[in-house]
């Protein structure tokens, strides 16, 4: 099947739509907008394989099949081909950013999806919580741990909706701003129903750099503006769901009491004490390439029928922290696998003077909405692996990777607005220069 350019634009453009859209109200939702970028690849190789690539796609590029390889090392090979399951998820992406880099989406579809996976994961929390009469949304068709990853991303696409209204203030109308600002709050709003306490911290430890930025790279009055924007759906949730959130709060501190004085890890923080505690422990005996996934089980039993670590923690297979869960079990090198995977995006998205505004196809206040984006899925998911192992599950390393290819792809729209020139696209007016 032969398409044209046009058609491929759209299809990419399309899929920046679904991959967030589809991710919290259908089951395995984010991996429409992805199969489809993965078949639009294979049709447009004949483009994209002869498309030159910039050393910082490289690098991008390179990052993603630094990890591909971190998580062959230290791989059950007794799992045959199955080994390949987790390393394919990354390998997958490569040709797909490629091909995303010749067909560059336009940004107003990925804004789009943020809008209504935000509004669709609150709304199916609500249903679930307040209809359905389930302690917390996403557990009925997925595992426990949906509630964890689904509210998360929740969060995140709240927060995306929030830095579109601080960028595009100016140029949206009322009947825009409100509509985001609605998506904003049940972006949220699922977030705090699912009861995530590690989504609520990334999400406050992401707003502060955040709001510098603004107010760095679009203006101050704008930053205040930002955080008043904020308030509006944060302080009324705040208040309806005061009771359950001062509840969640005293437990988390009850739980940390309770472990430090008597060792009880039979609650959800106790157990993820224990597992930092036991995992910290085990790495130091072999810092460098670590146990291995067969190994961090045999030794962790091992370990449990010592003494040395409650037996509740035998119940997982991860030690609920990205970082000490890969140097308990991959070493020092799967650190610095998870190090690349972090930092190349978080310094390729991040504004600077000599990046910023240098695109002459890109408006200034889209290259900044895109890369405080970017700077946001960085450093939320990092924020996400201080109580969860985001990237073992598939939802965290298909969103984390679809994302950051899709945010960088849009930074690059040469393409997509020559063929679009004179379909009526809209030209913002720029935002100032950052202040210094």
């Amino acid at each position: 099947m032969n398409l044209t350019e046009a058609t491929h634009l759209r299809l990419t453009s399309l899929a920046a739509f679904l991959v967030p859209a589809l991710a919290l109200w259908l089951p395995s939702g984010y991996g429409w907008g992805t199969a489809l970028l993965i078949v639009g690849a294979l049709l447009g190789a004949p483009y994209w394989l002869r498309w030159p690539t910039t050393p910082a796609t490289r690098w991008l590029a390179g990052a993603v099949l630094v990890m591909a390889l971190v998580w062959l090392h230290g791989s059950d090979w007794s799992k045959g081909i199955g080994v390949l399951n987790k390393p394919m998820r990354y390998l997958l992406v490569v040709p797909c950013l490629l091909y995303l880099m010749r067909f560059p989406p336009q940004l107003r579809f990925l804004l789009a999806g943020f809008a209504v996976g935000a509004a669709c994961g609150g709304v199916r929390a609500v249903v679930e919580v307040m209809v359905l009469g389930l302690e917390r949304p996403w557990t009925s068709a997925e595992k426990t741990s949906g509630a964890i990853q689904l509210g998360n991303l929740c969060g995140l696409f709240g927060v995306m909706c929030w830095l579109q209204l601080a960028v595009y203030w100016q140029r949206w109308r009322w009947p825009l701003r409100l509509a985001v600002l609605v998506c904003c709050g049940l972006g949220l709003l699922g977030s705090l129903l699912s009861q995530t306490r590690g989504g609520w911290l990334a999400i406050a430890l992401c707003l502060p750099v955040l709001v510098w930025l603004i107010a760095r790279w679009v203006s101050r009055r704008r930053a205040v503006l930002a955080i008043a924007v904020l308030c509006v759906p944060v302080v009324p949730l705040g208040w309806h769901m005061a009771p359950q959130l001062e509840q969640r709060l005293d437990w988390a501190i009850h739980e940390v009491t309770s472990y430090e004085s008597t060792g009880d890890a039979n609650t959800s923080v106790g157990q993820r004490l224990d597992h930092w505690k036991l995992a910290w422990a085990m790495g130091k005996d072999k810092p460098l390439l670590g146990w291995g996934e067969v190994g961090y089980v045999e030794e962790k039993a091992r370990r449990v029928a010592a003494g040395q670590a409650s037996p509740v923690i035998l119940e997982f297979g991860h030690a609920h922290n990205e970082v000490l869960d890969m140097f308990v079990k991959r070493g020092l090198i799967g650190v610095a696998g998870l190090g690349v995977l972090y930092f190349v995006p978080l310094a390729l998205f991040w504004p600077r003077r000599r990046t910023v505004g240098t695109n002459a196809a890109l408006p200034l206040e889209d290259d900044v909405c895109i890369r405080l984006m970017g700077v946001t899925v960085v450093l939320a998911h990092m924020g996400f692996g201080l109580t969860q192992v985001f990237f073992a599950h598939y939802n965290g390393v298909v969103i984390y990777l679809a994302l950051t290819s899709l945010l960088w792809a849009s930074l690059h729209p040469h393409l997509a607005n020559a063929a679009t020139q004179g379909q009526g696209g809209w030209r913002p007016k720029a935002v100032g220069a950052p202040r210094s």
